[in-house]
């Protein structure tokens, strides 16, 4: 495997060939165009690279039809049959110039086809056409995943358990759906805070409610008969202890 980063905004490039000087000539030239590469010498050692999270940030892949082991037929089959790498764009590169081999390719789901030895102009152009095609693919990955925010956020708050900065991505976008999020997160928020209030008022109604229970309980007590009797002999008993010595009986 041979990585080359150029800090580039142009984009990562994968070249999947067997063939060293197909892989340096293709290197080279996107280099000097300020790509970044990725360089496999076969088909099971792309995939593998492909599935490698260390290495599988790639925005297109050049791969080669002709080679030992996987061809580049088995190759874009793994890969569309893969959800992590069916939205890759592949660009198929062969010495095979004939009509039932592109069509094979286009079938299969490659995005292009380029006979060798390659025109540098139309290399590039393809490339970026696919680079575009993989950035908007991202954008509308990246939307979809933000609406699922929005729509988990929305569950979570029915079920209690929403919290604001579950929202906090998606409200930085400064399109429709970032001020969706705010709102949202405006409103939950005023929503919470009125559950508290209401909570903190039904625990002080609890309290007043129980205290007046027990303040019926007590009065049904002491005024009952029993209570009543008891009391009075109490009282008796109270008079008798206080009374001054000598006259307690006759």
């Amino acid at each position: 495997m041979n990585t080359t980063q150029n800090d580039s905004p142009h984009g990562r490039v994968m070249i999947v060939d067997d063939s060293e000087l197909n892989r340096r000539l293709l290197h080279r030239y996107l280099q000097r165009e300020g790509y970044e590469t990725v360089l496999s010498h076969d088909g099971v050692q792309a995939l593998a690279m492909l599935r490698e999270p260390s290495t599988s940030h790639v925005d297109v892949v050049l791969l080669d039809v002709m080679m030992p082991h996987l061809d580049g037929y088995e190759v874009l089959s793994a890969m569309k049959r893969d959800p992590h790498l069916a939205h890759l764009p592949v660009i198929m590169i062969t010495a095979v110039d004939d009509i039932e081999s592109v069509v094979r390719c286009i079938e299969l789901g490659a995005m292009d086809y380029l006979p060798k030895p390659f025109n540098a102009a139309i290399l590039r152009a393809r490339i970026n056409s696919s680079l575009v095609s993989k950035r908007l693919r991202d954008m509308e990955l990246e939307y979809l995943e933000q609406v699922g925010r929005v729509t988990e956020a929305a569950a979570a708050l029915e079920a209690g358990s929403y919290t604001s900065s579950n929202l906090d991505i998606v409200a930085l976008r400064s399109d429709a759906l970032g001020q969706l999020a705010r709102v949202f997160r405006t409103m939950a928020d005023e929503v919470q805070a009125r559950e508290e209030r209401l909570k903190m008022q039904v625990r002080e109604l609890q309290i007043e409610i129980d205290e007046g229970r027990q303040a019926r309980k007590v009065a049904e007590i002491t005024d009952s008969d029993f209570f009543q009797s008891l009391k009075g002999r109490a009282d008796n008993l109270r008079k008798i202890l206080e009374a001054p010595q000598g006259t307690g009986r006759e």
